[in-house]
């Protein structure tokens, strides 16, 4: 191929950049015309509009014209492309171009040990240090040389710059990715406001867990609604935050939950967030549909885990190897279902992975047409610059691509980026064929012998390591100039990378960067050799690496191909346990029909039905535990503050924690996820019903009062906890002074409500305690010493609330005559005694104790693995004073019911009541009881027998996997090593996302 095709008007554009107008020149002016016509080139104006043998006329930095028969003015350099094509460049909506890099503070595990309670940033400025509306992105851009050529080389003309730190990050600007001063490349100042779950480098304490982000990120809206009404204080970050709203609003949410999240947000306050993704959407395509929402999408996939040593494949779950298959097939599936999005190379690591993924996307099903549009039409919409970008038209910035051939045609290169009509080389038009042997040196591995072969730019490579004659196999590709090679070193754990270009010389040279497993960087050269002649089986054709696994509700172990349904049910036969005033009935049937139980008695007939035979088996009501901790998202504690009554469960809610499976095999069906314990007054609780599969909304009971978690005792004060910086209060008095205080600004609150005060500031926190006033929001107390028990009700009793429920209540037997006298219930431990001095005084049969004074007991688990086994936790109160074994499954169903105020709807088998019904093998207080088959609203959300094929399916699944990473692995895949991601489970004094203090469960 001759070279001279686009270098002919290369030496012409040298010092071609026109001055600005307002800079002075220090020396001769000297502004040439930058007119250029590209002719006979296939024009692709946008995805599905084509100009073949058209040409392209620039005049500066915008297109002056185009078309098919389009004339050459005089004037104007001609290059003739002879057949290549032109595409729009690409646009980049999501990146931090030009930005200083932040250093994240590790602020989760700092905040666990000091506090901070408001921002030591000098100013007017909000008390909040993760609420930054006022930055400015355009202030701190400058042009980066050697990050805007990475960029140029793989398509990319133009970005989106963020400042990626805090929970409100401010604005953003709109700059192109020319070689020229600020003024010249930013075209939209003021692009974008930009949201996030993370608080950066914030060192305030407030907030430690995700559902204080939340509740922060919505209290500012709030405040900033209110600071428009009044007059008497300043305050830049809210002034900022007001005028950040006239602008498109983009969130990243690195999640698929996260996402959803997003989108509450948005619907609460209005807005319609561009959220950027974390790639994992398409495990939740219905729920991300019905949002609405737009999408940028990373293009980061996981690596190959590598699970050659057995010891170590059990380290990886099957959740994150079918991640790791399914992975690059996300575009196409939003694709398929029509949701908007655009593609984003933000997050990887090395941007010379960027056309792999983008092949491997294309190769699982993402259309070549919607790429185009994803990487140029799409974000041009979404920063509101398709004015100037996104497409070739006459008057928009010269900003485009020219490609050998189609663009997304494997081997076709793109020769040129041009950039406001200024040229960038992405690669020569002359492609050097490199096949060769070559002497190199390998980071870590010594001396070695490198065999490539070359077949128009396809490449085949192994290596040979010093003495050893041995061919290692590497993954080698190319594009143009550019080279990515890869390869695992025997011996040793992970991939060796390297990423290189080819060096003009005489040898033929190969430079780049090695990148070890252990992540250690450093120069790498190869110099050609001798002739080298590839075997034909040096390498196989090349395999589509296409996803073949299906997602499952939730995407993880035992989830389902698809939502169960409710069908009708008819249970013959079997023990009814009605916790109704027939008590147990012998030889019953129980009719399930749409969701709800529609008939208990004998002889029960309905044609369709699917018949359970329940002869020796007993039905119970589906279990309910008071006080759980599974399903929750990052943090169970906003432990930063005395009072965080604003924060909400519901915001965090969890569908895909294995535990929902676990305990549906336990025969719960409802849980009531609770804040932890670390403060006096903490978040809002959410009740839910164990529907696996379904989404966080989607598990939310619905149509019940709300609770909130209160606490006392040594969590609450936390003075020996090792804290610093001191959070109030840090002694047992201090608690009840919070509780008065508390209530009293409540109360002040509720009565500026009451007279329409137009000053009022909308208080989340505030809103809350009303509800507890109006009794529309109901207490549940940890608790365990008489003494303080006391205390919290002689407060209620002097502010005018009253305690729900007091919870683990150890020392509840002291004070059950005071509790029955206030209607105050108490739920339990069964026998928890002596693991910490709270509960020294705690004994088996506090439980009786209370029941036997007229308080409605139940017993609760506050841990993940003694939830499945709840009905046993129950029978302890049979053991520990003989209370009735009816009774006692009451305190674990009917009970729990009532205490959650649902006892209209579950805890008991009658008619019109939710079909929350569990098939239990023998009776169900029994050690030796399996709940066999658990229904939720009628729906079979566990079943012995199908768990077991499960389990079968599942083994088969993950042996398929391991043998298509194993695969990948030998093809020479850049491989991770596993690492172990036990589940989540918190307690009640966990501090922090990332949790601390578990070692005492209470």
């Amino acid at each position: 191929m001759k070279r001279t095709l686009l270098l002919c008007c290369s030496v012409l554009l040298f010092g071609m950049v026109a001055a600005q107008e307002t800079y002075p020149v220090n020396g001769s002016h000297d502004e040439q015309p930058r007119l250029f016509a590209f002719t006979n080139a296939n024009i692709v104006v946008k995805a599905g509009e084509l100009i073949s043998g058209g040409t392209l006329l620039v005049d500066g930095k915008h297109i002056a014209a185009l078309g098919k028969s389009q004339s050459v003015p005089k004037g104007y350099v001609t290059v003739d492309l002879q057949g290549k094509f032109i595409y729009p460049s690409f646009i980049d909506a999501f990146s931090d171009y030009g930005q200083a890099k932040e250093s994240q503070s590790n602020q989760q595990a700092a905040g666990r040990r000091s506090q901070l309670f408001e921002s030591t940033k000098k100013g007017a400025y909000g008390w909040n240090e993760a609420i930054r509306p006022e930055v400015a992105a355009k202030e701190s851009f400058s042009v980066d040389g050697k990050q805007s050529e990475e960029l140029r080389k793989i398509g990319f003309g133009a970005v989106q710059s963020i400042v990626r730190d805090g929970i409100a990050r401010g604005s953003s600007v709109v700059a192109t990715l020319a070689n020229a001063r600020e003024n010249e490349v930013v075209i939209l100042p003021d692009a974008g406001a930009h949201y996030s779950f993370s608080k950066g480098t914030a060192q305030t304490s407030y907030p430690s867990s995700l559902m204080g982000t939340i509740a922060l990120l919505r209290q500012t809206y709030y405040d900033s609604q209110w600071y428009t009404t009044q007059h008497d204080e300043y305050n830049i970050s809210l002034e900022a935050f007001g005028k950040l709203q006239a602008l498109p609003q983009f969130f990243e949410a690195d999640d698929v939950l996260d996402v959803l999240r997003a989108t509450e947000i948005a619907e609460e306050f209005g807005k319609n967030y561009i959220i950027k993704t974390g790639g994992n959407e398409y495990q939740r395509l219905a729920a991300i549909k019905a949002t609405g929402a737009s999408l940028i999408v990373p293009l980061v996939f996981p690596k190959v885990y590598d699970v050659e040593d057995p010891a170590d494949a059990r380290n990886v779950t099957v959740a994150q190897l079918k991640h790791w298959e399914m992975a690059p097939a996300n575009a196409a599936l939003l694709e398929e279902a029509g949701i908007r999005f655009a593609i984003s190379p933000i997050g990887l690591g090395n941007l010379l992975d960027f056309w792999t993924n983008l092949r491997l996307a294309l190769d699982n099903g993402l259309s070549p047409a919607y790429a185009l549009r994803a990487l140029t039409e799409i974000p041009a919409e979404m920063l509101g610059v398709s004015d100037k970008l996104g497409t070739l038209e006459r008057g928009k910035l010269a900003n485009f691509i020219i490609a050998s051939d189609t663009l997304f045609k494997e081997g076709a290169i793109i020769y040129e980026n041009w950039v406001q009509g200024e040229k960038f080389v992405a690669t020569r038009v002359y492609v050097q064929d490199i096949t060769g042997e070559y002497t190199t040196t390998v980071p870590g591995l010594g001396a070695a012998r490198l065999f490539i072969g070359d077949s128009k730019g396809k490449l085949s490579a192994h290596l040979k390591i010093g003495s050893d004659t041995t061919e290692t196999t590497v993954t080698a590709t190319r594009t143009g100039d550019l080279l990515s090679l890869s390869f695992n070193p025997k011996g040793q754990e992970g991939s060796m990378r390297i990423s290189g270009y080819i060096a003009d010389g005489d040898p033929l040279a190969l430079k780049g960067e090695a990148v070890q497993p252990d992540g250690t960087s450093s120069a790498w050269t190869a110099t050609y050799a001798a002739v080298y002649t590839p075997k034909a089986t040096d390498r196989p054709g090349k395999k589509k690496a296409v996803a073949e696994g299906m997602v499952t509700y939730p995407f993880v172990a035992y989830g389902n191909a698809s939502l169960p349904k409710a069908a009708t049910v008819l249970i013959k036969n079997a023990t009814v346990w009605t916790n109704e005033d027939a008590g147990i009935l012998e030889n019953a049937d129980v009719l399930l029909v749409d969701g709800k139980i529609k008939a208990v008695g004998q002889g029960l007939s309905v044609a369709g039905a699917t018949v359970i035979d329940g002869a020796g088996k007993h039905v119970t009501p589906g279990i309910i535990d008071e006080h759980s901790h599974i399903a929750i998202s990052r943090g169970v504690n906003e432990g930063s503050h005395s009072v965080t009554a604003e924060v909400r469960i519901g915001d965090v809610v969890n569908s895909e924690d294995i535990n929902i499976y676990r305990q549906l095999a336990g025969g719960v069906t409802t849980s009531h996820l609770l804040h932890g314990s670390a403060n006096s007054i903490g978040g809002q609780s959410q009740l839910i019903k164990l529907r696996w599969g379904e989404t966080p909304e989607g598990l939310k009971f619905g149509g019940n009062d709300g609770f909130i978690k209160f606490a006392l005792g040594e969590n609450v004060k936390q003075s020996n906890w090792g804290i610093t910086g001191i959070r109030f209060p840090q002694t047992r008095m201090g608690v009840e002074q919070v509780y008065y205080d508390a209530f009293t600004r409540a109360k002040e609150y509720k009565a500026r409500m009451a007279a329409k005060d137009p000053t009022l500031r909308r208080d989340l926190t505030l809103d809350a305690l009303v509800e507890i006033l109006d009794r529309k929001r109901f207490i549940t107390c940890h608790s365990y010493v008489q003494s303080e028990i006391n205390m919290l009700m002689h407060v209620g009793d002097s502010m005018g609330f009253q305690v729900n429920t007091f919870t683990h209540i150890l020392e509840g037997y002291k004070v059950a005559d005071k509790m029955a006298s206030r209607q105050i219930a108490g739920a339990s431990f069964a026998d928890w005694w002596a693991y910490k001095m709270e509960v020294q005084e705690a004994i088996p049969y506090n439980a009786y104790l209370m029941h036997k004074q007229n308080v409605l007991t139940a017993i609760n688990s506050d841990d993940a693995e003694m939830a499945r086994r709840l009905n046993q936790e129950a029978a302890k109160a049979v053991k520990y004073g003989g209370v009735s074994e009816e009774e006692a499954l009451k305190m674990v169903t009917l009970n729990v019911a009532e205490i959650l105020h649902v006892d209209d709807r579950v805890g008991s088998l009658a008619p019109g009541k939710d079909a929350d019904v569990v098939v239990w093998s023998d009776k169900p207080l029994s050690i030796y009881a399996k709940a066999e088959k658990t229904f939720v609203d009628g729906i079979k959300y566990w079943d012995i027998d199908e768990d077991a094929a499960k389990q079968q399916a599942l083994a088969a699944e993950r042996a398929r996997l391991i043998r298509k990473s194993l695969q990948a692995k030998s093809g020479g895949g850049v491989t991770q090593r596993p690492t172990a991601q036990p589940n989540r489970e918190y307690h009640c004094d966990t501090i922090g996302e990332i949790g601390e203090f578990d070692d005492h469960m209470d």
